[in-house]
């Protein structure tokens, strides 16, 4: 009776982390460029007992030998999915949406001191006047991290300069309102990770990389080099989340018909103990 309990009490615990991960996309559905991500299990360690002496009683079985123990289930992996979410035009000139998967934009978040560099599908930009220099404005996410240019710079425009203007490829041009005065402001940050199953989630459809020296992997193992042409930047334009609320309630009822299953067998098991000791 205590191996069932325990075998279904582990299972129940993990079973809620998996949960937990559904619910989490279900709460980002309508989150600017988030990426879900995929719950998978596994089993622990299951023993295998031969109680079987006589080898003739084992002609013509067909199902395994011997009597096997589990000891339940585990999560596995939550692994990011990094599909295309659906395009959303809402023709706001800060708003851009990259038009391929594995790109992001990269953004310097200042967090316990320090500069960090972190990457977003979450194109809704806005400008913010330099606080060391009026006649600039920075161009920052909606948390005020700085977005940062293909040279891991911050994107500076002229305080003047207000219209914004993006190319597909990235390139900003500003242009002062009522004239037909431009300044060429840089280029989008933008990068292309080849194995977004790396990314931890920060938040705010926010992502960083773990310290990859502690992997043995490179800088060139996880980022493609990207031409100019290789950018898909769309203007005027958000990526939804990815998220599909169909999918993730199916995912989140068989999750939850195996939680009660394992509740069952937990009041059952109990229920066997009692009876074993009445009848003491």
């Amino acid at each position: 009776m205590d191996r069932s309990m325990i075998t279904a009490a582990v299972s129940m615990g993990q079973l809620q982390k998996g949960m937990d991960v559904i619910s989490n996309n279900i709460s980002n559905l309508n989150t600017t460029g988030f990426k879900g991500r995929n719950v998978s299990f596994s089993s622990l360690l299951v023993q295998s007992m031969n109680e079987q002496p006589d080898k003739n009683q084992d002609l013509g079985r067909l199902s395994p030998l011997g009597v096997r123990f589990g000891s339940g289930s585990r999560v596995a992996a939550t692994q990011i999915d990094p599909s295309q979410g659906s395009i959303e035009k809402t023709d706001r000139a800060l708003d851009f949406a990259l038009g391929k998967p594995n790109q992001f934009f990269t953004i310097q978040v200042n967090d316990d001191g320090g500069a960090e560099t972190r990457y977003t599908r979450n194109g809704a930009f806005y400008l913010q006047e330099d606080a060391q220099n009026a006649n600039l404005m920075n161009l920052v996410t909606a948390d005020g991290s700085f977005v940062l240019n293909n040279q891991g710079n911050r994107i500076q425009v002229p305080a003047q300069f207000k219209d914004i203007k993006v190319s597909n490829t990235g390139a900003i041009t500003a242009q002062r309102p009522g004239t037909l005065d431009t300044v060429n402001v840089g280029q989008l940050g933008v990068v292309s990770i080849k194995h977004p199953q790396l990314l931890e989630s920060m938040g705010d459809s926010a992502f960083t990389l773990p310290d990859l020296n502690a992997l043995g992997l490179t800088r060139a193992d996880v980022f493609d080099q990207l031409n100019a042409d290789d950018r898909s930047v769309q203007q005027g334009a958000l990526e939804a989340s990815n998220v599909d609320l169909t999918d993730q309630m199916t995912q989140l009822t068989n999750l939850q018909r195996s939680y009660q299953f394992d509740a069952r067998a937990i009041s059952i098991s109990d229920d066997m103990m009692n009876l074993i000791n009445s009848m003491r």
